[in-house]
């Protein structure tokens, strides 16, 4: 290969969610080059094989289940094999590595002890990947290995181990074949732990590989026609368009909203939001709450009969639009990400920058919509053909509380609409200076039933043989991570509604018990949903030079008496399950990260204990943005982008994301729904804040009954990440101290 060529790289993808960190890495390692990724199972090899020659070289990545395993190794295996006229450099990781060492005369055999993002240190011989490496501490993530057998006519040599002692003892971490230009390490070089053993073995294994194509004077062909039509774009690559706006103003013209502030320290947000509707059971409300810190913003979305209500159901064609007491459904042009953009797009306007949220898409979107977008067949579910995946509201009237600045901003997208925002602002200035009552403020009187309620909680039995089953896909390398989670449900016998037993005034009770910096109440026919969740999912700033920023929350520790900060930090940060499993999910979501916005994405906040009312969390937070700032035009955005790609949040679903929500769905007893799907808004300027749909509840009026007598019945979700080291009783009690923070809302 010509020293002036671009080098040219076929990833080949495993179904893994680190992929595009390993792509990631490669770019970094090899700087210029292009990297072209398909799934292990898009070619058949006799097709792959005449494309190869198109290549500098082969980086064959990780992922879940065994190389034995046809289903999980796809093409791959035959790499190994090919003739010496179609011979190419090789790279492999993890099962990369475990099919190399099959191939050629290795055993594969699972870990006493298995390694899921557990830190080892790796030994080696300082030679071929790891010439010129000191300390090597890798992140590893597997439960089989590769154990050399001579008697099997071996043709690998060992390059690197690690000592498990006891455990295990010790571990093949590198092999080279002996002949081939073929290496591969077992540990994962791209995880953002990994440190020595990452880029500098991907620079290595490019000199090994430059040097192997010169010395066998092996040709890569130019790039022509029958490769571009037959293999996708190198990445990063501009947004797909299929889910970007079509059309819609550009930003010269974007109207001026009507807003005027208020200096009011003392605001009383439940009153407030009681003046502009919230106790009225029949109508609809948002209320997006930031009621402790780290939030800032709250967001009063005032609704009238002219507001814009959307509704869709997974796998329906069309999507429901309502106004003014009118419902119309229109046909889908692709799907609901690009109807959605497409609305988006055609109402642009521009506010004060300093505040997060203008007016725009207030709602939530089910866990099912997530599983959706990765190709999974949705489970038969009543549900779903009754009550709405995505429901939104698109508010053009918005009352916003600065908590820092004690400013309240009232702002109308309608440029006909300064009586509104003049009244509005008289009226909340009045309600600061008259005295509201504690009851009206937190409702700790008013959730009191006359009828006892029925409370069903996951069974102990149950849960604890599915955290048994999960943690056998554990050990088989199909998971590395799976987030188990039950239901419980809440029954009232019917009684004629009353203000003491309203939803409005059960969600003020649980701000005042569990207050959370992404609380919502959210009443949006036919459903009604209350959060106190801890956990963002993911921001993102305005166009241009979108941030997107997501801060996974995974470790938990119970606030006590006894438990002082000091002693939950040696708790989280000093346990290796909790670490583990937080790394897992960072990973993770750096890999949603780059498939998008490309190669800048960085953790800046890594197992940081942050203090909530009732827990200590553990939270990291990773942010990126696009080099290039084409992809960025005011005809695109990219966090929607962002979040469509990265649906359902990879806390609530365990790594590698495909095969662990496939895996969780043989497990848990029924569809998630709203619980561990996100909540949040889509600004008229662009940006976007979505939270996790956790320590949440909600309840739906059924449609297909007529009978006003009918019970109210309240969901409730929870769960844990289960691995390799969870103890099945831990994980049980997590589960209900997380049930039990919402079920103070409802004094049961």
């Amino acid at each position: 290969m010509a020293v002036d060529e671009t080098p040219r790289l076929l990833l080949i993808d495993s179904y893994d969610s680190f992929t595009f960190n390993l792509a990631a890495l490669c770019h970094r390692a090899i700087p210029g080059c292009l990297i072209h990724i398909i799934k292990n199972d898009l070619f058949e090899f006799k097709r792959l094989l005449p494309l190869l020659k198109f290549f500098s070289a082969v980086v064959v990545g990780p992922g879940p289940g065994s190389p034995e395993v046809a289903e999980d190794i796809g093409v791959v295996k035959h790499l190994w094999n090919a003739d010496s006229e179609n011979l190419i450099p090789i790279f492999g990781v993890c099962l990369g590595l475990q099919s190399l060492g099959i191939a050629f005369g290795g055993r594969l055999l699972r870990l006493n002890v298995v390694k899921h993002g557990q830190i080892s240190t790796v030994h080696h011989s300082g030679t071929d990947l790891f010439w010129g490496i000191g300390t090597v501490q890798a992140v590893r993530y597997h439960s089989l290995h590769i154990q050399l057998d001579e008697s099997l006519g071996c043709e690998l040599e060992k390059l690197a181990w690690t000592s498990d002692l006891a455990d295990n003892g010790e571990v093949i971490m590198g092999l080279k074949h002996k002949t081939r230009p073929f290496w591969a390490v077992q540990y994962h070089p791209e995880s953002v732990c990994t440190n020595g053993g990452s880029d500098c073995v991907l620079r290595n294994f490019w000199i090994l590989a430059q040097s192997w194509s010169a010395k066998h004077n092996r040709k890569v062909l130019p790039w022509n026609a029958n490769a571009l039509a037959s293999l996708p774009p190198p990445w990063p690559a501009s947004i797909s368009a299929s889910a970007l706006p079509v059309s819609g103003p550009e930003t010269d013209c974007l109207s001026t909203i009507l807003a005027s502030v208020h200096h009011l320290p003392h605001f009383q947000l439940p009153l407030a939001c009681e003046l502009l509707g919230a106790a009225d059971e029949h109508s609809p409300f948002v209320f997006l709450d930031s009621a402790a810190e780290p939030g800032r913003f709250s967001i009063i979305g005032c609704i009238n009969p002219m507001s814009v209500g959307i509704t869709y159901y997974m796998g329906c064609p069309y999507v429901f639009v309502s106004s003014e007491g009118q419902k119309r459904q229109e046909r889908l042009p692709s799907d609901i990400w690009a109807w959605l953009s497409d609305f988006m797009c055609s109402r642009k306007a521009r506010g004060n920058a300093d505040i997060p949220f203008w007016g725009g898409l207030v709602g939530y979107m089910s866990y099912e919509v997530g599983v959706d977008g990765l190709d999974i067949p949705l489970l038969p579910s009543m549900g779903h053909e009754r009550y709405p995946d995505i429901n939104l509201a698109f508010v053009e009237r918005t009352v916003v509380f600065d908590h820092e600045t004690g400013d309240v901003h009232i702002q109308s997208l309608r440029l006909d609409d300064s009586v509104w925002v003049s009244e509005t602002g008289r009226l909340l200035l009045k309600a600061c200076h008259s005295p509201a009552s504690t009851t009206s403020l937190n409702g700790t009187s008013g959730t009191r039933h006359k009828a006892k309620p029925v409370l069903s909680l996951p069974q102990k039995d149950r849960y604890i043989a599915q955290i048994e089953k999960a943690k056998e896909f554990l050990l088989s390398g199909d998971s590395y991570e799976l987030c188990l989670t039950a239901r419980a449900r809440i029954t009232f016998p019917f009684q004629p509604p009353t203000e003491k037993s309203s939803s409005w005034t059960r969600y003020k009770h649980l701000r005042s018990v569990n207050p959370a910096p992404h609380a919502a109440y959210i009443r949006l026919h036919p459903t009604t949903f209350m959060s106190s969740s801890p956990e963002r999912f993911i921001s993102y700033s305005r166009p241009p030079n979108t941030l997107c920023q997501l801060r996974p929350i995974k470790g938990t520790v119970r606030k006590t008496a006894q438990i002082t900060r000091e002693i939950a930090e040696e708790m989280l940060i000093g346990s290796a399950k909790e670490v583990a499993e937080n790394l897992m999910i960072v990973d993770l979501i750096r890999h949603d990260l780059h498939r998008v916005v490309g190669v800048d994405v960085k953790v800046t906040q890594f197992c940081g204990v942050e203090e909530y009312h009732t827990v200590y969390q553990l939270v990291s937070s990773i942010e990126g943005r696009p080099k290039d700032s084409s992809i960025q035009s005011s005809k695109t955005n990219l966090g929607w982008e962002t979040l469509r790609t990265s649906l359902p949040p990879g806390s609530m679903t365990g790594a590698p994301k495909k095969r662990s929500v496939e895996i969780l769905q043989s497990l848990e007893d029924d569809d998630r729904g709203i619980y561990s799907g996100i909540f949040g808004y889509w600004c008229v300027g662009g940006g976007g804040d979505w939270s996790v749909t956790i320590r949440s509840c909600f309840k739906h009026e059924d449609p297909c009954k007529t009978d006003i007598k009918s019970d109210e019945v309240w969901v409730l979700g929870a769960g844990g990440a289960i691995t390799a080291l969870s103890d099945p009783e831990a994980e049980w009690d997590e589960m209900n101290t997380k049930l039990q923070s919402v079920l103070k809302a409802f004094d049961v």
